[in-house]
């Protein structure tokens, strides 16, 4: 799940070409430093975990950490990216459809959302049918997907024409010019990685609670990593500027008709849609369970806490998901090309994933601060690494907030603010959630997380 979550092969196609026009050749440095700072995000996570095992995450973990409003934040934040995502998501799936049945359409914003609908009908109709089945699909899915992302990178790092040649100056932070496209890129590659976190929001639906999502999680992003650094480095030595930019919502198909023409390089595309079916899903799951931790905290309606008595599955969140995101695929009509949707959307969402990321590496810290300096495994893991991670992610928040059109600031900050009405409203009620935890709920949680560790 933890793979599935990140989608490898959508994350690829979906954003290289945003990442490029962002850093150019700096793609593989951008993702190195991304990819560091994520994996104390991940620590942080794995900490967090233990600490409650909550379908909301860091909506639940972040108001014990830090304070209620905070925590509200979070989980408000990732129903807004995820509900976005849907848009960003099925665009690449009806473009890579498209790819294979008639091309001249590929690039059509009407028709790419078309067939991206049905793909997305259809993973809201899995997902709503049970979690377990979901999983057992995703296994399916997923190790198609490596397997041939795996042959596709080995192809593009040993093709014999190259438009560049490798260099290790692709990793090195000169290569960005300016702190500007340093943290622009920064951005995007938090997108790229963002999706690995679903395991923790299945953790009231998995065995070894407390330790399994962790592990899932660390596994994910160690392969992801590797992969997108593998495609990225591909990208540069076969694929021109031009190629790229003509190609924005269809990278991957064109890539793979370089380096194997014909039908083998359209089994590319076979992986691009198994990893689009595959996040849809797990995105659909974040938020379906993040809203069904709030309405059964009752921080919003409490429907959206209502289980299905035979599917086992929060069915009216799922449903309430479901119309506002194809009221976005329709609105998306009216924002231009899918290459200047897919560079919006990825903008917008990054914004939020910094937020949320953030403030859960921050939790650790200050929940464990007694504690970072007894062991250097407790520096490491509950110290330094996640505080270096949330520090790299507020700061690519702010950094990046004057480098982005009024679009991607509307959606951004305005869905953000949004958040802000729900949470006045149900404070106002008097909430138990709203109220800060005592020093005995602190110590008592912090007592049971230490004999795990």
């Amino acid at each position: 799940m933890g793979v599935a979550g990140s989608a490898p092969a959508y994350s690829i196609a979906a954003t290289t070409a945003a990442l490029f026009a962002a850093v150019g050749l700096g793609g593989p440095a951008s993702l190195l430093y991304c990819g560091i700072a994520m994996f104390g995000i991940v620590f942080a996570f794995n900490t967090l975990n233990r600490t409650e095992a909550n379908a909301g995450a860091t909506y639940a973990w972040v108001r014990r950490g830090l304070h209620p409003a905070l925590g509200y934040i979070c989980g408000w934040s990732l129903i807004v990216c995820s509900t976005i995502f849907m848009v960003a998501a099925t665009l690449p799936a009806g473009s890579a459809t498209l790819s294979l049945i008639s091309p001249k359409y590929a690039n059509s914003t009407g028709w790419v959302t078309l067939f991206g609908t049905v793909f997305f009908l259809l993973m809201v109709a899995a997902v709503a049918f049970g979690v377990t089945l979901t999983a057992r699909v995703q296994v399916i899915m997923s190790t198609i997907e490596v397997g041939l992302l795996i042959i596709f990178a080995a192809l593009c790092l040993f093709h014999g024409t190259k438009v560049e040649h490798f260099t290790w100056a692709w990793f090195k932070p000169s290569i960005f010019g300016s702190g500007n496209n340093f943290f622009a890129g920064a951005l995007i590659a938090a997108f790229y990685y963002w999706g690995w976190d679903v395991t923790h929001n299945l953790t009231e639906e998995t065995k070894g609670s407390k330790k399994t999502p962790g592990y899932g999680a660390l596994i994910g992003v160690f392969t992801v990593f590797v992969l997108f650094e593998a495609f990225t480095i591909g990208t540069n030595l076969v694929m021109t500027q031009k190629q790229i930019n003509d190609n924005s919502s269809n990278v991957l198909g064109v890539l793979g008709q370089i380096v194997w023409p014909g039908n083998g390089g359209k089994l590319i595309v076979v992986a691009v849609i198994l990893s689009t079916v595959a996040t849809i899903e797990t995105q659909m799951i974040q938020v379906t369970r993040t809203m069904f931790s709030m309405g059964r905290d009752g921080t919003l309606s409490p429907q959206f806490g209502f289980v299905h008595k035979k599917w086992k599955t929060p069915i009216v969140a799922t449903l309430s998901v479901t119309v506002v995101a194809l009221l976005l695929f329709f609105g998306s009509q009216f924002v231009g090309s899918v290459g200047t949707i897919m560079s919006d959307a990825v903008s917008a969402i990054g914004l939020q994933i910094s937020i949320y990321y953030s403030l859960a590496g921050f939790s650790v810290v200050v929940l464990f601060r007694k504690d970072i300096f007894k062991s250097v495994k407790n520096f490491i893991y509950l110290g330094i690494w996640p505080f270096l991670g949330a520090v790299f992610m507020a700061t690519v928040f702010v950094k990046v907030i004057p480098t982005l059109n009024s679009t991607t600031l509307w959606v951004g900050f305005g869905s953000l603010a949004l958040g802000l009405v729900p949470m006045f409203y149900y404070w106002s009620k008097g909430h138990i959630y709203f109220s800060m935890p005592t020093k005995a709920e602190r110590i008592g949680v912090l007592d049971e997380v230490k004999a795990n560790l």
